[in-house]
């Protein structure tokens, strides 16, 4: 593959993958090959590659003689990727807390600030990526790429599962624990930074209802 094309199949993975996170794309919406190539201006051949690597990152599924769909996680699924989150992000914080440093709070201080701008102006699309990137954040300030990595794939199925299973708006919510979590941090309390993250997780996936109908959207108008 040359340099043009895995940048251009780059581009329409990161696209797509934006359009899920931000809730502009539902689950079960179908990706079809000749609409996206005839959006991005792209071969079929290209689309397909990009359509495969969202299928290994689990934000899309294939399905032989259908096409591909946005994925739309069960409720068993979302109560796993949960329980992996909690698992990840209280030892996660603990560490963190265990080698925190001013300029690390003040880096998450700001953070905080974006996500309570963006909950006032009532900004959706930037709540929802700033309230799923303070996690990643954590991990990218501790140096871990890895965990960062691993996070992010975990925060973009969440996206889906909230879109999907969410009863109402938590983002204040959630954003007034994360100023709750960075203050404890900041007082270098490594139990009760913890105990709060593990509140917050709780939190949010009991905001879900696993009985609420599953939405669909058009392509053509999550793209434009």
């Amino acid at each position: 593959m040359t340099f043009m094309e895995t940048s251009s199949t780059h581009a329409i993975v990161s696209a797509l993958t934006k359009a899920i996170v931000e809730h502009r794309l539902m689950p079960g919406s179908k990706l079809a090959e000749q609409k996206l190539a005839t959006h991005f201006g792209v071969s079929r051949t290209l689309v397909r590659q990009a359509l495969f690597q969202l299928s290994q990152n689990r934000l899309i599924r294939m399905e032989p003689a259908r096409g591909a769909f946005v994925a739309a996680p069960s409720a068993d699924e979302a109560k796993q990727v949960f329980a992996v989150r909690r698992m990840l992000e209280i030892q996660m914080t603990r560490e963190f807390v265990r080698d925190i440093t001013p300029a690390k709070i003040r880096a998450l201080k700001a953070h905080t600030k974006q996500e309570k701008e963006a909950v006032a102006q009532e900004d959706v699309h930037g709540r929802t990526e700033l309230l799923g990137d303070f996690h990643v954040r954590i991990a990218e300030l501790m140096g871990n790429h890895v965990l960062a990595q691993i996070l992010g794939e975990l925060i973009s199925r969440c996206a889906l599962i909230t879109l999907m299973y969410q009863t109402l708006n938590a983002a204040q919510h959630s954003a007034h624990e994360h100023e709750a979590i960075v203050e404890a941090m900041a007082k270098k309390d490594v139990e009760l930074s913890a105990k709060l993250m593990e509140e917050h997780l709780i939190f949010v996936e009991n905001s879900l209802s696993f009985d609420k109908k599953i939405p669909t959207h058009d392509i053509s108008l999550a793209l434009s």
